[in-house]
């Protein structure tokens, strides 16, 4: 059996989920990267090795093709080998006096030793073909550039021939870490082999099944966890022993040994939440986090694309561009207002100068996960147009996160099961929330918005305007609905 390389970065990480797609190739669906990517990269990186004339691979390319061309061209680009039943696509390859350099192309700002296996195997095959390598680099997108009125691609990149510490500084010599590491794939592979003979094993709990992008079988995977009441002991926040506390018969919060939790405030407050009948609520502490709320409320959400190969001027490498915002304010009368913007294609200064007209000059503005969000996206605005400073550092300024009650413990409803995303909050709430719309995630907003940016055939503009809008304003007003809960829980305490 022949395999890619990435075959084996994907069983080494999950042998289940790789054996899952294997069976049900067409399960995978239509994959789209959570950055948006519509330059060819690998033609930007010749541009900066001054290729103008190269072999070309191709998709689907017998291998024999790059070997003959190892003779003929100084440079081969996207060119196809393979060995021993692994195929590989080496970015580029430059014939010198003795050997030939390897380029290796990443997409990012820091590549990281990480992913030491793809770097290994592709030198391995290489080698093993008679392939002498004289020469590593990588070629890595430039965090310090910024973009012109055009795009500069010799400023764009940077090629190292180091590895990235975890400070982002240049750390491992890229050359002597791969060499060092270098293993024959061959047992890997036989193993491989083996397993798709067998049953797909059953599922085991790891890293590999969330993170920054959540595996597309967990919920297949464990299809029991839907199935446990709210209050059971596996939905414990970063609960190591939760799994071996309910196979020996602890199957609830309240049952939980504290002596072996990590003692976590959220995990507290889960335990305590079911002992208490449902709801805990640290109302000390979240009077503290609610007596500087001001009137006039803003209640704040922004929609943003990721642009990889930034598309407009002033925009850095993986910089995002604000395409909408909602926002909802609370008057000390209770009245609410609604207001939303939505653009197309680069309106950030239009942006900017609504955003700055919308909200209240005065009052508390609140986002949900504003850390890591809103406060970040309003702070890449104050960058981009500094002569909005002034207004632009104020609703930082008066800014505070919904999040931090949730994930510093103040409350928790068992209904939670673990997680404390808007959607999941809302879930809780008597209303319908998210249930009605036609986009119900946030990356399945930025790919409608991308329809619209790319100016997609075919497709209806008007529904999908429509669409976004109702799926961000849904995002500000069920912030306001959860404050609105978390006010009723603190004047009952009053009451």
């Amino acid at each position: 059996m022949d395999y890619h390389i990435s075959d084996l970065r994907k069983y080494t990480r999950c042998p289940r989920s790789y054996l899952l797609e294997k069976a049900d190739p067409e399960g995978r669906g239509v994959f789209q990267s959570y950055v948006r990517l519509d330059d060819e990269v690998s033609e930007l990186a010749a541009e900066v090795l001054g290729i103008t004339e190269c072999f070309m691979g191709k998709r689907n390319d017998d291998p024999s093709l790059a070997m003959e061309a190892l003779n003929t061209y100084e440079w081969l680009c996207k060119a196809r080998f393979s060995y021993g039943g692994l195929r590989i696509k080496v970015p580029f390859l430059h014939r010198v006096e003795y050997g030939f350099e390897l380029y290796f192309l990443f997409l990012g700002l820091y590549p990281k030793d990480l992913d030491l296996q793809y770097y290994c195997d592709t030198v391995w095959v290489l080698e093993q073909l008679g392939i002498r390598i004289s020469n590593m680099r990588i070629i890595h997108l430039n965090a310090d550039y910024v973009r012109g009125e055009t795009l500069d691609v010799q400023k764009l990149f940077v090629i190292s021939d180091t590895f990235y510490n975890s400070k982002n500084h240049p750390g491992k010599p890229l050359e002597e870490t791969i060499r060092s590491n270098i293993s024959d794939p061959t047992d890997l592979m036989a193993e491989m082999d083996r397993a798709r003979e067998l049953p797909i094993p059953d599922p085991v709990r790891s890293s590999s099944c969330s993170g920054r992008q959540m595996c597309r079988y967990l919920e297949r995977c464990f299809l029991a966890d839907r199935e446990v009441p709210d209050n059971h002991i596996s939905t414990l926040v970063g609960g190591t022993e939760r799994f071996a506390m309910a196979e020996e018969g602890r199957q609830y919060l309240r049952e939980a040994d504290v002596s072996r939790l990590e003692g976590s405030p959220m995990q507290y407050a889960q335990v305590m939440a079911d002992r208490n009948g449902g709801l805990f609520a640290d109302r000390a502490s979240l009077n503290g986090w609610m007596e500087d709320v001001t009137y006039p409320i803003t209640f704040l959400d922004f929609e943003w694309e990721r642009f990889a190969i930034p598309p407009y001027q002033g925009m850095r490498p993986f910089d995002v561009l604000l395409f909408e915002y909602s926002i909802h304010i609370l008057a000390a009368d209770g009245t609410i207002t609604h207001t939303l913007f939505l653009s197309v294609h680069d309106d950030r200064r239009e942006l900017a100068e609504q955003l700055i007209r919308d909200i209240p000059e005065e009052g508390t503005v609140i986002a949900y996960n504003a850390e890591g969000a809103e406060k970040l996206r309003i702070n890449e605005l104050i960058a981009q147009f500094p002569e909005y400073t002034a207004q632009l550092k104020s609703m930082n300024d008066r800014m505070k996160d919904l999040q931090i009650p949730f994930t510093s413990g103040f409350v928790y409803d068992v209904r939670m099961r673990g997680g404390w995303t808007l959607k999941r909050l809302m879930s809780m709430m008597d209303d319908p929330g998210y249930q009605d719309l036609d986009i119900r995630q946030g990356m399945d907003a930025v790919f409608r918005w991308r329809e619209l940016d790319r100016d997609t055939e075919g497709i209806d503009r008007e529904q999908i305007i429509n669409e976004l809008k109702a799926y961000c304003g849904m995002d500000s007003y069920a912030t306001l609905v959860v404050f609105q809960w978390l006010q009723s829980i603190l004047n009952e305490s009053f009451s």
